[in-house]
């Protein structure tokens, strides 16, 4: 009888020991165990030495199975379930970030576009102005990166070829914004870039076959009429200055395309997106400026305008290029927050406030159906914006 029952105590003891072994999160009851083993086949090995028994291997694992299902399932369900639902919290912070985000970068544009008109009034040299807001912008994002205050982004060699176009583009339309603002007011600028909805409908149609509903054809309609009409009653038209706002327009639906083509599955940030963008477009504006320009004019325009203006001249210089680069960089990291719709209407509002903001600051002369054409030019816009969505 003796002999009969150390099997049991062994046993005992090896189950005891298994649960010391698993971790005490896995927590379980014994019942389930002592019940598989008074139900488990044993095969006695001698009838003069019960004390001598073997498990079958099947029923061995099927039983250690058992140990561990049960201390599995308790422990999974003691763990919190997240559903990945903010709290209201969140979502206000959320929103109060986003707001921030909008007003930096409508005031930043603003300031820019005050200080960039000033330059250009005083030293007409838009290849020469494109180039230093490249370069200030450049030089800004590789100390930031050097002095770890920004963690330096990650590329290869794919990221860089698929970036190439996409800077060629914004060079393209960032002189010839700049042109543009060199030749008119920065009010009508901002009018004829506010028609850019149309360029991206015209050539997602022909060059890439996208078709859209017709409330987004319709939406054209103020769009371009009202460009037109602010473009008729201009006092002061200018068709260079008309043209370099135009030619923007399609270099801007350009770069927008080879973004969204190029960019996918790209894990780099949108401030650090933006300063190689900023990198490779100053690599590729610095030779045409100097072969359109050249150092020589710029030498005699800049002794020029400091004679003029005075040592206020540097600073507008350095505050133009600064604001550019800063602005741009707020409306990159706006992307990764906010949907295209949120922020196409963010600049749509924008282009409202720079036209309002250098209208007083300049005392630019608008006739009344010279504002009426702005004004449904803008509303369009906006109702290209939600038709889109």
């Amino acid at each position: 009888m003796i002999s009969s029952i150390k099997p049991v105590s062994s046993s005992l003891t090896a189950i005891a020991a298994v649960r010391r072994t698993v971790s005490p999160k896995l927590r379980f009851s014994p019942l389930p165990i002592i019940r598989n083993f008074q139900n488990s086949p044993l095969r006695v090995s001698s009838p003069h030495n019960l004390s001598t028994f073997s498990l079958s291997s099947a029923a061995a694992e099927k039983q250690r199975r058992d140990v561990f299902r049960v201390g599995a399932y308790e422990a999974d369900r003691s763990q919190p379930i997240d559903i990945g639902v903010e709290a209201p919290g969140e979502q206000s912070g959320q929103k109060v970030k986003i707001g921030i985000y909008f007003a930096t970068w409508w005031a930043l544009n603003v300031v820019f576009n005050i200080y960039n008109k000033k330059v250009l009034n005083a030293f007409p040299y838009p290849w020469l102005t494109s180039t230093l807001s490249l370069a200030c912008g450049s030089l800004m994002m590789l100390v930031s990166w050097v002095t770890r205050v920004a963690e330096a982004p990650k590329t290869d060699l794919d990221f860089w070829k698929t970036l190439f176009p996409v800077a060629v583009a914004h060079t393209i339309g960032h002189v010839a914004a700049t042109v543009s603002m060199s030749k008119v007011a920065v009010s009508f600028t901002h009018i004829i870039k506010s028609g850019e909805p149309a360029f991206s409908v015209l050539v997602s149609r022909l060059f890439l076959g996208e078709t859209f509903p017709l409330p987004v054809y319709l939406s054209l309609l103020p769009i371009i009429g009202g460009c037109a009409l602010a473009a008729v009653t201009e006092l002061n038209f200018n068709m260079i200055g008309f043209m370099g706002a135009m030619i923007s327009n399609l270099a801007f639906v350009f770069r927008n395309i080879f973004s969204k083509k190029g960019m996918k599955g790209k894990s780099v940030s949108g401030m650090n997106y933006y300063a190689c963008l900023s990198m490779m477009s100053l690599l590729l504006v610095t030779p045409f400026a100097i072969a359109v320009e050249g150092p020589q004019m710029w030498a005699a325009g800049w002794q020029n305008a400091v004679s003029e203006i005075g040592p206020n001249f540097v600073w507008w210089v350095v505050a133009q290029s600064v604001f550019y680069h800063l602005y741009n960089q707020v409306s990159y990291m706006s992307l990764d927050q906010i949907t295209p719709l949120t922020f196409s209407v963010g600049n749509t509002m924008k282009r409202i406030s720079v036209i309002v903001a250098s209208i007083i600051i300049f005392h630019t002369p608008i006739r009344p159906v010279n504002g009426l054409g702005a004004a449904i030019a803008i509303l369009g816009t906006f109702i290209y914006s939600q038709a889109k969505q």
